[in-house]
């Protein structure tokens, strides 16, 4: 079976990344929660999504289990936050030119683990 990271490929991802990280630095809505090492920042995702998409075990060879909720609790990661990740990720899935289906399948993904993210509700 195939893995989503093997029918993407790794350039194809480090490329929808990088835009991803385009996007997030000019969002007013989601941009105050990074560090403001877009490299850095950017480094790290690429490792995490390799993992996470059936790739390489890059990011706990580099970084150890991610504990993607424990590293997040620190940031105050609201349903606005959370929808902002997912319309930037969207717009570089579709400015890197990915198959609809594959999109769709991704986005599936992610707004499960974004939703899990999510650690302050507004009023």
């Amino acid at each position: 079976m195939v893995s989503v990271y093997e029918t993407i490929g790794q350039e194809k991802l480090y490329e929808m990344i990088d835009v991803f990280y385009q996007y997030v630095e000019k969002d007013d809505r989601i941009n105050f929660l990074f560090p403001g090492d877009w490299e850095d920042t950017a480094y790290k995702q690429k490792l995490f999504q390799t993992q996470f998409l059936g790739g390489p075990n890059l990011y706990n060879e580099t970084f150890g289990h991610p504990m993607m909720r424990a590293r997040h609790m620190p940031f105050k990661i609201t349903e606005k936050s959370r929808d902002a990740w997912l319309d930037n990720m969207r717009k570089a899935m579709n400015d890197v030119g990915l198959d609809s289906d594959l999109s769709e399948h991704l986005l599936a993904r992610y707004t499960l683990t974004a939703n899990h993210m999510v650690n302050t509700f507004e009023q």
